[in-house]
């Protein structure tokens, strides 16, 4: 019994006659490095690193749900420690819960 040859669509990617579709963003993207800044949690103060895009974010977030910024990342904070199994550091956990709130924001789309 002969091999199954691979398919020529799937080799290239699903584009064997024509060019994949070119990536078109809605917003242009930069990169920043991360910036550090204090927060005080619980009466102790934390330093975060986070990008430029985040910090924006997350403000925009304290601030769409009428709290200071330190009382969201308290917030976040919590909900981290209260993780079964491995607990992620702060920084990730921002940036975990700003991408599920902005894709709980996108509705249907």
């Amino acid at each position: 019994a002969q091999a199954p040859q691979p398919d020529p669509d799937r080799r290239s990617g699903g584009f064997a006659d024509r060019a994949p579709p070119r990536y078109s963003p809605k917003m242009t993207t930069t990169y920043a490095t991360a910036r550090k800044r204090s927060i005080t949690i619980a009466g102790h103060e934390t330093s975060i690193s986070l990008e430029p895009a985040f910090w924006q974010t997350i403000e925009h977030e304290a601030q769409s749900q009428n709290l200071p910024l330190n009382a969201l990342v308290a917030q976040i904070d919590a909900a981290r420690l209260d993780t079964q199994g491995r607990i992620p550091n702060l920084t990730s956990a921002i940036r975990q819960y700003l991408l599920a709130r902005a894709l709980d924001n996108r509705g249907g789309e």
